[in-house]
């Protein structure tokens, strides 16, 4: 059982940061990759960034690759998105999912193989 719940949404200008956080409760196995998803008006749900539950290994998305970063607290209790230079075609809803893995050491890119979703924060960026 496992709840997802993102927050740090908002408006920022182009050139500027955010850095979102889900945290979860519940149990969260100790094989479960995380990811951050985002969606565009009128587009399909696309994939950002994703960590592997041992947080060594981690994958992003050409288009964010260099100005995003994908991270878990100590505890690993929070996922992070740390978004810089952002750009306005970087306005979405994101949300971050959990996806059962056989390796600790696996990243998971697909949307259909995440178990748990959050309920998504809106992410807009200005010209």
């Amino acid at each position: 059982q496992v709840q997802l719940v993102e927050s740090g949404g908002g408006t920022v200008q182009a050139g500027g940061s955010l850095r979102l956080s889900c945290a979860t409760s519940g149990r969260l196995a100790s094989n479960y990759a995380m990811t951050w998803f985002r969606q565009a008006p009128g587009k399909e749900r696309e994939f950002v960034a994703s960590i592997s539950a041992n947080t060594e290994n981690t994958h992003y998305a050409e288009t964010v690759r260099g100005r995003f970063t994908i991270s878990k607290d100590n505890a690993e209790t929070i996922l992070y998105l740390q978004m810089n230079n952002m750009r306005p075609e970087d306005t979405a809803v994101y949300y971050c999912a959990a996806a059962t893995t056989y390796s600790p050491r696996t990243v998971v890119t697909g949307v259909n193989s995440h178990e748990f979703w959050g309920q998504g924060t809106q992410v807009t960026v200005s010209s």
